[in-house]
Order: C-alpha cells, then sequence, then structure tokens
C-alpha cells in the first residue's frame, strides 16, 4: 500500500511540473500603433504547411494582442515575421535515485525485564539487547535515504521557436528572438504553444537579456488550426 501510494504521488507531481524554459530577446521594434506584420517561414521547406499555419496563426495572435495589425497581403507589411521551430533527436541521459529501504521497528517491552527489539535489515525485523523477556516488534518504516541507488536512463529532447522580425522598409532586423526547452516529449504540438507562451511573456523583453520562464502545466495545451 505505501509502494502505490507512493506512486501515485510521484505520478501526480509528473503531471503537474511547470513548463519551463530558455529564452533570449534583441529588440529595437517600433511601437505598434500603424504597424502591419506578415508571417513567413524562416525555413522554405516548412512553408504552405497546415502545421506552419497552425503556429503561425498563434504567434499572430500574440502580435495582435501587442497591438500590431496582421497586414492584408505580404507586400503591404511594415514587418516581415519570420518564424522557425523544431525538435531535435532524441537523446538518452543517464541518472541515478535512491531507492526505498525497509527497516523493522523498535521492539516492545512486556513484563520482566526484557530488552529492546533492535533494527532489523531490509525486510526484516531483528532484535538488539540483552536479556529477552517477552518483548514485541512494532511496526517497521520505509526509508528513502538508506535503500540502494538504481540506475536508469530518460529520453529527452531539444526543442526551440524563434523569430526574427525585419522592417520591410529597409530589411534591418528589429527583433531577434529564441525560446527553447528539454523536454521528455518530442510532440510539436504540445511544445510550440507554451514555447509561444514563454517568447511573448514580457514581450519584447530587455534587449539583450536572458531569462526563464516558467508556466503552469495548464497552459499546455495542443493547437488546432482551422482554415477559416
Amino acid at each position: 500500500m505505501r509502494i502505490v501510494a507512493l506512486t501515485l504521488l510521484l505520478a501526480t507531481a509528473a503531471c503537474t511540473t511547470p513548463f519551463e524554459a530558455r529564452v533570449n530577446r534583441f529588440s529595437a521594434l517600433p511601437a505598434p500603433q500603424g504597424q502591419t506584420f506578415a508571417i513567413q517561414a524562416r525555413d522554405q521547406a516548412k512553408a504552405g504547411s497546415l502545421e506552419f499555419a497552425t503556429y503561425a496563426n498563434l504567434v499572430g495572435q500574440r502580435l495582435t494582442a501587442q497591438g500590431y495589425s496582421a497586414a492584408a497581403t505580404p507586400g503591404a507589411a511594415s514587418l516581415i515575421v519570420q518564424l522557425d521551430y523544431a525538435v531535435s533527436p532524441p537523446r538518452e541521459k543517464i541518472e541515478t535515485r535512491q531507492g526505498l529501504g525497509y527497516y523493522g521497528g523498535f521492539g516492545g517491552y512486556r513484563g520482566g525485564f526484557g530488552g529492546w527489539g533492535g533494527y532489523g535489515g531490509f525486510g526484516a525485523r531483528g532484535r538488539f539487547g540483552g536479556f529477552y523477556g517477552g518483548g514485541f516488534y512494532g511496526p517497521g518504516f520505509w526509508d528513502p535515504f538508506w535503500g540502494p541507488t538504481e540506475v536508469y536512463s530518460t529520453t529527452q529532447y531539444n526543442s526551440f521557436v524563434a523569430l526574427r522580425i525585419d522592417r520591410t522598409a529597409d530589411k534591418e532586423s528589429v527583433f531577434e528572438g529564441r525560446a527553447e526547452t528539454v523536454s521528455r516529449s518530442g510532440d510539436l504540438t504540445r511544445l510550440v504553444p507554451p514555447l509561444v507562451d514563454a517568447l511573448f511573456t514580457g514581450f519584447p523583453g530587455n534587449s539583450g537579456e536572458t531569462i526563464r520562464v516558467r508556466l503552469p502545466e495548464q497552459r499546455q495545451k495542443v493547437m488546432t488550426y482551422a482554415p477559416g
């Protein structure tokens, strides 16, 4: 029962772990008033796909919330937003953790000149002392610090979302930002939305600053795209 309870506790903790990303940004963005944007794929191999349209729509929503307006056509935009995203191949990371050990409890005392029960070994109960006069053994306990060391491996992925915003008039870059994270999932539909959220946290940010952004678990949602 104790093992089951501990397993459920660890599973619950894993499900509620906040999303954390490393974000760096460089910005010389003009004030949003009167500025229009168009979003393009920085990697042309991604252009035109429904996946790219899904993430571009998400970025467009964040820019609109900042006060920028979507242009009717790319040629009419004062700002060109280049979007890129990717996830790395899986890699294995070796880690260790302390296992659980079980110890016998202290023995009781009952009548006569009895001794005290002692510590038992793993999964056992022993006694310690001189004369034993009818002592009894109490319940043992689980100790998370004295169990055997376990070596195990986990699969990890590196993923990122990057934005570059160029001024149409002179092709100069006015914003460069990147959010990246390490996770146990390689599913971009679950990784890109919180990475975009992290990139737009405190947008446009202090130029040249690198920060860590933590998002609550409930904001990690799979995004869908419905063509208008």
